[in-house]
């Protein structure tokens, strides 16, 4: 079947778009794009229906400079703004998102196409963040006191400056989250933040935007353009202080190189081809639900999803035929509500590499033992979530990332070849191992070459960590986000030392012999001491 064929629809549905989603709604969101009047147009389409959403103007990279220079000057009170009042925004957006959510709910739905169930988990997401750094902002960002050169005359302190003005490129799958989360942290840290979203799903990063400055963040601090990175991206980062990207590996090895060539510092999580590893003693029937969250979610375009399964030889007729029936029980469809499992793909792109890694595999021997076809009767990119076997490396999908509802099941027969067979990657984002034994499933997980290895969860345990580091190893990105390192990446670090009474330099009345002497014996005094 041909990609055409796959998507040619039958009798066309799909709901029509919720009455939250006004002319009023639209309008007060783009004009929250930094673009001129007069500017260019560009026109978004509904996933679910193919119909027109919204018209949004297009930024030109004078407008991108534009947007910088108001920035900069926006940073530097915002940077003097004391931390108290920077957290209590944070908490009364917070407050905002959970009220509103009803209304980002329907955005991201209208935008991506994902089920109400995913959306709702970003809500979720974007609450936890900002509770999190607007009460512990302080403890990261405080002055601290170092240790000195020379005990009790060196008074060290370690100061915590922001960049200044952060540029965020994010995506279209995780629109809320993606959109909010890295900004959430480098606002707190006292930057500002130009930020280029999808132009997908624009609409429901203006949206965040919008309350944050109804939350009470001064003009101008965080500002958004839209356009193609081949028409805004040099300003973007010829502009930036620092640079946080989360997309694919091609584009961020470009951004780190000429973040590189510019001296600033980077932050990406790129792609992914994550496996999960379900160990001879795992319970079969939780392993199996746990695996259709891994594989399934937002129609598997999600960077931590899981698209390389590994199950024991002796369990694998038993797993496989627990995880295929439950797959096949999902319900597919459109609906602004929480009646459906999985939703559609957001692009006629994505559709279209979805269905060109299952023909391909399939073409070349691989089974289906569930899905494995597009569904236009549904909507024009819903694709049935898909499981196949007899997978084998002359197939693109072994190796290359599919970003869609399509897992590959493989057999192993110790320990040692799961987790050699999970490492054949140049990936390493996320990982799953699953065991009714937690200490030895956190043995395995110790042992996969992954940034986040979720032990009996499939990404959402480590994602939700929110006080742990998240970020990829390999192709899958460099830098984190989460944790002390999610906002203190977003600063300069100063050390001030004061040096009192005498420092390293021999007094007058002493021989430098005898001051290198006196100094060797307090070197050793202090090891013999137990001073760090």
């Amino acid at each position: 079947m041909t990609f055409e064929q796959a998507t040619r629809p039958t009798t066309p549905r799909g709901p029509a778009l919720p009455t939250s989603i006004t002319p009023a709604l639209l309008g007060r969101l783009t004009a929250r794009v930094s673009a001129a009047p007069d500017a260019a147009r560009v026109t978004t389409t509904a996933p679910y229906t193919g119909v027109p959403l919204a018209d949004l103007p297009a930024s030109t990279p004078d407008d991108v400079e534009a947007a910088f220079a108001r920035a900069r000057v926006a940073q530097k009170a915002w940077a003097a703004t004391p931390l108290s009042e920077r957290k209590r925004v944070l908490l009364r957006y917070h407050d905002l998102v959970l009220a509103r959510q009803d209304e980002a709910l329907d955005l991201m739905q209208a935008e991506n196409g994902k089920t109400r169930r995913d959306a709702f988990l970003e809500v979720v997401d974007i609450g936890i963040v900002s509770r999190y750094y607007a009460r512990n902002a302080a403890k990261y960002l405080s002055p601290k006191r170092r240790r000195g050169a020379i005990p009790l005359l060196t008074h060290t302190t370690e100061l915590r400056h922001p960049k200044g003005v952060v540029t965020v490129i994010s995506p279209w799958n995780y629109p809320l989250s993606m959109a909010a989360s890295d900004t959430i942290a480098a606002l707190m840290a006292g930057n500002a933040v130009v930020q280029k979203p999808d132009t997908q799903t624009a609409l429901t990063a203006l949206w965040s935007m919008d309350l944050m400055y109804e939350a009470g963040l001064p003009r101008d601090v965080w500002q958004m353009v839209i356009g193609r990175g081949s028409s805004i991206g040099d300003p973007l980062m010829d502009n930036a202080d620092y640079m946080m990207f989360t997309g694919s590996t091609a584009s961020g090895r470009k951004i780190a190189s000429d973040a590189g060539k510019r001296l600033i510092g980077a932050s990406l999580e790129l792609g992914g081809k994550n496996p999960m590893i379900v160990l001879d003693d795992a319970d079969i029937e939780k392993a199996a639900e746990g695996a259709v969250a891994a594989c399934f979610p937002s129609a598997g375009q999600l960077c931590v999803s899981v698209e390389r399964l590994y199950v024991a030889e002796s369990i694998r007729d038993e797993f496989v035929a627990a995880f295929t029936a439950r797959t096949n029980n999902l319900t597919i469809g459109a609906a602004y509500d929480y009646s459906k499992d999985v939703g559609s793909l957001t692009t006629p792109a994505q559709l279209k590499t979805v269905t060109e890694h299952v023909d391909d595999a399939v073409a070349k021997g691989a089974t289906v033992l569930a899905g494995g076809t597009a569904r236009p009767d549904l909507g024009p990119l819903f694709h049935e979530p898909t499981i196949l076997t007899d997978v084998t490396p002359d197939m693109t999908l072994y190796d290359h990332e599919t970003f869609g509802p399509v897992v590959s099941i493989y057999t192993y027969r110790d320990i040692d070849e799961a987790v050699a067979l999970a490492n054949a990657t140049s990936y390493g984002l996320n990982a799953s191992v699953w065991s009714r034994d937690g200490a030895r499933g956190r043995a395995v997980a110790a042992r996969v070459h992954a940034g986040t290895v979720n032990v009996n969860e499939a990404f959402a345990a480590a994602w939700g960590s929110i006080d742990a580091p998240m970020g990829g190893m390999g192709d899958s990105g460099l830098g984190r986000r989460h944790g002390a390192d999610g906002i203190l990446k977003y600063t300069e670090p100063q050390t001030i030392a004061h040096q009192r009474i005498q420092g390293f330099t021999p007094p007058a009345r002493i021989s430098p012999k005898t001051w290198a002497a006196l100094l060797t014996g307090a070197l050793r005094l202090l090891k013999s001491a137990g001073v760090r």
